[in-house]
């Protein structure tokens, strides 16, 4: 907050000197845009706020001026920042969204166009295409049923109460039934606080991506295992592995490693955004540790019940 009387600043809280810092005088305003700001109300023409960059961060600043009487105006200076930050991760999110939803949706559309055309005169191909079309529409629903979970997830608090691990990890082990791996088991009996159904989804997700991406009679290895005030839930592959240059960015919304091949096993793209998140949540962390051709190890590591 700053207060400008008859040209002069003559009152500034701390953040206001900070960022007004060495100005006394409106001419001394920087940026220009502020010293417009400040010049047009104080001469009686109305302005709506800015939003400039200021400080060593270059943060945004949105500044408003408002004339309290002849000569006397009150600016205020509002970091938003991380405002704008959130605004750009939104942005960034519903464009990638809408087309990862616009791929299957335009590929129902075509090929149910060509079953219409075909059924008539030829069967096997709109046995084909309607086969394309039930492909398609089991990728969209798992795009939309991720989603879903990433939305509860930001804006729903997690329900925690004490979690036995074990019985959460056993579960998702059955669930994945008859498939060409073998599937190793390790898991120590551990109880954590937190909110059973999440810890489950970041469990399920991580043995997907492993059994997605480990060709067929390729090895699946669970662990859960306590040690330091902490629980480590650790799932590794055999498969192709992950590039070095590409670890920092595998947790993010819909990035992919190899976005065709992704696409082509059933991965939507979210399923280690949704683990990152629950981790988070939890006030644990993931990890990963990958070695190209060799396989990949994901780790969510939990804190313990004291």
């Amino acid at each position: 907050m700053v207060l400008i009387e008859d040209g002069r600043i003559v009152y500034a809280n701390d953040q206001g000197r900070k960022l007004l810092v060495p100005a006394e005088l409106v001419p001394d305003l920087r940026p220009a845009a502020l010293r417009e700001l400040v010049t047009a109300v104080l001469e009686g023409s109305g302005m709506p706020p800015i939003e400039f960059s200021a400080g060593d961060q270059r943060n945004i600043i949105r500044a408003r001026a408002l004339q309290l009487e002849e000569g006397l105006l009150l600016l205020t200076l509002t970091d938003v920042t991380e405002a704008r930050r959130v605004d750009a991760v939104r942005r960034d999110f519903v464009a990638a969204a809408s087309h990862e939803l616009k791929t299957p949706a335009a590929a129902i559309q075509a090929a149910s166009e060509t079953v219409l055309e075909a059924l008539p005169d030829d069967p096997d191909a709109a046995r084909a295409f309607a086969d394309r079309v039930h492909e398609q529409a089991l990728r969209l629903s798992r795009i939309v049923a991720d989603l879903l979970d990433l939305s509860r997830l930001e804006t729903q608090e997690p329900l925690f109460t004490p979690v036995h691990l074990a019985e959460v990890l056993n579960d998702e082990v059955e669930r994945l039934g008859e498939i060409p791996l073998d599937v190793s088991v390790s898991i120590e009996p551990v109880v954590v606080m937190g909110d059973r159904a999440d810890l489950a989804l970041a469990t399920r997700n991580l043995l997907d991506n492993a059994v997605r991406h480990t060709p067929t009679g390729g090895q699946v290895r669970l662990r859960l295992k306590s040690g330091n005030e902490s629980a480590t839930i650790e799932v590794s592959d055999d498969g192709a592995g992950i590039p070095k240059a590409d670890l920092p960015r595998i947790f993010e919304r819909f990035y992919r490693v190899d976005a065709a091949r992704s696409r082509h096993t059933g991965g939507t793209g979210l399923g280690l955004a949704i683990v990152k998140h629950v981790a988070e949540d939890h006030g644990g962390r993931v990890e990963v540790e990958s070695v190209l051709g060799e396989g990949s190890t994901f780790r969510i590591v939990l804190p313990t019940i004291s």
